[in-house]
């Protein structure tokens, strides 16, 4: 027989809806900022930036799935229409060959630089700016004991972000 579910206090109702308003608020604004200002998607600019911060500028496909945290076929498509923008290339893995390498290519290193200045201007704008140092070093504290727990108590094998596991 199902428990009945502790519901929330008003105040953890409080925090926890102004937490996610807030969050997808900000996402949204700053995904508007973005796309206005360099043409770049959110996912383009994820991209962009990972393979910018690697001295050789690219990643097996395998390693960038892993990093953003995505699913293979989201990837995939991602990566095709940022080629055919001229953004990125897909090389064989010569360590490999049944894998790709994602390689960042001049037009893609260009896009990133040129956007990556006004995005942290919106950043601060939005986000940084309208907080303390010390509630910046709170926040930061707040969310990395929520990551660590959620580090130690991995989603199921058999689900996605989007999709959680089904029970047996």
């Amino acid at each position: 027989m199902p428990t009945e579910p502790t519901w929330l206090s008003p105040r953890e109702d409080r925090a926890w809806r102004a937490f996610m308003h807030a969050h997808h608020q900000l996402a949204v604004r700053l995904r508007r900022h973005l796309l206005e200002d360099s043409g770049l998607t959110e996912a383009d600019y994820e991209i962009l930036a990972v393979l910018s911060e690697h001295a050789t500028g690219s990643l097996p496909a395998r390693e960038l799935c892993a990093l953003l945290q995505w699913e293979k076929s989201r990837l995939s498509h991602q990566t095709r229409r940022m080629q055919e923008h001229g953004f990125i290339v897909r090389d064989t893995n010569p360590a490999d060959a049944r894998s790709s390498m994602i390689r960042l290519l001049p037009a893609g290193r260009r896009a990133i630089e040129d956007a990556a200045p006004q995005h942290v201007r919106n950043v601060r704008r939005h986000f940084i700016d309208l907080l303390t140092p010390a509630e910046l070093d709170i926040l930061a504290a707040l969310n990395e004991r929520i990551l660590g727990h959620l580090a130690e108590d991995p989603f199921p094998e058999h689900s996605t972000p989007d999709e959680p596991a089904l029970s047996p």
